[in-house]
């Protein structure tokens, strides 16, 4: 998914219903959706996640795919009729296209080989799917900023990272996990995990969230504080649009030290793997929401939770709100640690502040911090 001019769908043309516009963004949602479920049936010893496998009711699946190829082929003629700007009606019947001679609803299930696959491509899928039919109503309903359109500047890039982010879903658990389990085996107390093990859900999830939560907070502190760390972190505040997409632009060293080092008292504590999965589903939604361009201050329980104003203060490109706000899901290692910045505005503009700026595309600026210095 390369940056390119072809891709910057900012447009003068109207997006209101009526228009093409909301026609030609969900047949492109569908086109590409399908065209992955359609590799997922076909290759699913190489394209989808062991963990979600097993969960998959065919004739379901079949009939939703069936039901989203027609709908992404209606809408994509629909727009490409009404909208002057092509490209969202060409990129949903071109996927639609493609997914459609690989076999369509009716695609042979390849062999399903033992063990895990290397990519999660299913993943991927269900994760655009979801956030995008949450997300890009609630931005256009609700919207802080509603000028911003939803393709705006750069948002090929911040899709490249949400592709490769969740399509290497597999890599990353496994880069992510080993840390723990191999280097802080002899940490573990029997008698505390079994005692942790034995809560029950519902407070094993609110305590795996602070102790999570307290451990992030000091790695992304790190971040900021050590050059070479920040190197890699700036790759996420080089965004200067923030929406759910943006959330996603982290560089893969980001992710695999942060999430690490994150499980590290996760694993050592012996919280349960059930509580593990229901932490994963909040951190992920919490994460893409407190990024998302909504205007909600969310005022009585921003010392708490972590909101949209909050971390969007985290990053202002203003000399202020630098190196504040680093906690994920609550203000209160902020505040008590001496971090917390949270005025009763806004930010003006959002990006790095005194560092040079970052080239454009997922692959430079996945080099890129090893070509430079620190911070400036």
């Amino acid at each position: 998914m390369p940056e390119g001019p072809h891709l910057a769908l900012e447009t003068t043309e109207a997006t209101r219903f009526g228009t093409g516009f909301l026609s030609g963004l969900i047949s492109a949602i569908l086109g590409i959706a399908a065209l992955g479920a359609v590799l997922c049936i076909r290759y699913p010893n190489l394209f989808t996640y062991a963990d979600l496998r097993a969960h998959y009711e065919m004739p379901v699946i079949r009939a939703l795919l069936h039901l989203a190829l027609v709908t992404a082929f209606l809408l994509g003629s629909v727009s490409a009729v009404l909208r002057r700007n092509k490209t969202l009606a060409a990129v949903g019947l071109a996927t639609t296209f493609v997914a459609a001679l690989l076999g369509g609803s009716q695609a042979a299930v390849g062999a399903d080989a033992a063990g895990r696959a290397p990519f999660g491509l299913d993943f991927f899928v269900l994760n655009l799917m979801l956030y995008s039919a949450i997300f890009v109503p609630l931005e256009r309903l609700f919207a802080l900023r509603p000028e911003q359109p939803v393709f705006r500047a750069q948002w090929a890039v911040d899709l490249s990272y949400f592709f490769v982010n969740t399509l290497l879903i597999e890599l990353l658990t496994i880069f992510t996990l080993t840390p723990a389990l191999v280097l802080f085996g002899w940490a573990r107390v029997p008698a505390l995990r079994e005692f942790i093990e034995g809560l029950p859900l519902l407070a094993q999830v609110p305590l795996m969230i602070l102790v999570a939560d307290f451990t992030q907070y000091w790695v992304h502190r790190l971040f900021h504080a050590v050059p070479v760390l920040w190197r890699f972190h700036a790759v996420h505040h080089s965004t200067e649009r923030m929406d759910w997409l943006a959330g996603s632009r982290l560089h893969l060293v980001d992710v695999i030290v942060t999430r690490g080092l994150s499980y590290v008292p996760i694993f050592v504590l012996g919280f349960s793997r059930d509580a593990l999965y229901v932490y994963v589903f909040i951190v992920a939604a919490q994460a893409t929401f407190i990024h998302a361009n909504v205007r909600w201050p969310l005022r009585g329980i921003r010392r708490v939770v972590a909101t949209p104003a909050f971390h969007h203060w985290h990053h202002a490109a203003e000399r202020d709100a630098v190196d504040t706000n680093f906690a994920v899901h609550t203000p209160v290692w902020d505040l008590m640690f001496g971090t917390y910045h949270l005025p009763d505005r806004w930010p003006s503009a959002y990006g790095l502040v005194g560092d040079r700026p970052l080239p454009r595309g997922w692959f430079r600026q996945l080099l890129h911090p090893f070509r430079t210095r620190g911070r400036t």
